[in-house]
């Protein structure tokens, strides 16, 4: 997967998906209550250069304590979008 599988299968490009992961009001589920091995986390965020709300999914990394593997990410769907709009609205 990776980098170029969401590049080729959602459109969404690296730098897309790091501003989601970096938005101070990213929501971060882990794990990913929507995966059956629960070994991902799924993070909703904001991307400025797309102008949307986009939805990572990270993998733990093996290699060192910390840190994520880019694995998916797409464009937010209605539900994700409308619970990124509900938690961040005060």
């Amino acid at each position: 997967h990776g980098a170029e599988h969401i590049r080729r299968n959602h459109g969404i490009s690296v730098k897309e998906a790091n501003e989601a992961i970096t938005d101070v009001a990213a929501l971060l589920y882990d794990p990913d209550p929507k995966s059956t091995s629960k070994n991902s986390a799924r993070l909703i965020g904001y991307s400025p250069t797309r102008g949307h709300v986009l939805v990572v999914i990270l993998v733990h990394r093996n290699d060192r304590s910390e840190g994520w593997w880019g694995a998916n990410g797409w464009t937010a769907n209605n539900t994700d979008h409308q619970t990124y709009r509900r938690e961040n609205t005060p």
